[in-house]
């Protein structure tokens, strides 16, 4: 019994240590660099002072709700691209993958890959199962969190991204 309990403290000590460590709104963004779809590779720092981001953390690559999700921002990325915002879909699928499933999906703007899943445990979004959860991060130009959305309607994302973009104060873009 001495045992048992001493395994439940410790267990609970671990799970609230983890809940304590997780990111929430305010924080510093962790850093990243990774590849892109597009070809090019993505800093959070290149943003920083510039532009608002929004990850989209999804699961795997060509299964049904990220397909879904990929197709909202393909269809409905005008709602996105009419903001102050750059907004990226990533997963730890290797770079390849992403490339042939931006591909199919016709999508017009980077899915970034964490194939080594460093950032993906950074960001507090990889499952024990090895994929990140569906996690959409909205960051601010000084690299801190607005918003973590933590659940996700795939059909509706980009409509969803736009309206919290919006309810957070994220600017129109420029007229160039």
């Amino acid at each position: 019994m001495k045992t048992l309990t001493h395994n439940l403290m410790i267990s609970l000590l671990l799970t609230l240590s983890a809940a304590a460590s997780a990111l929430e709104v305010g924080d510093q963004a962790p850093a990243f660099s990774l590849q892109a779809t597009d070809g090019k590779t993505y800093s959070l720092e290149q943003f920083h002072d510039k532009q608002a981001i929004v990850i989209a953390w999804y699961p795997k690559a060509f299964t049904s709700g990220c397909t879904i999700e990929c197709k909202s921002l393909a269809q409905n990325g005008h709602l996105l691209k009419r903001l102050d915002v750059t907004y990226f879909m990533a997963s730890v699928d290797p770079l390849e993958t992403n490339q042939a499933f931006a591909e199919e999906n016709e999508a017009d703007f980077p899915l970034l890959s964490d194939p080594n899943k460093a950032v993906a445990e950074a960001y507090d979004v990889l499952a024990f199962y090895g994929v990140p959860k569906r996690h959409t991060f909205y960051i601010g130009k000084d690299g801190k969190i607005l918003f973590i959305d933590r659940e996700i309607n795939a059909a509706t994302s980009a409509e969803d991204m736009a309206a919290k973009l919006e309810e957070l104060g994220i600017p129109k873009r420029q007229a160039s």
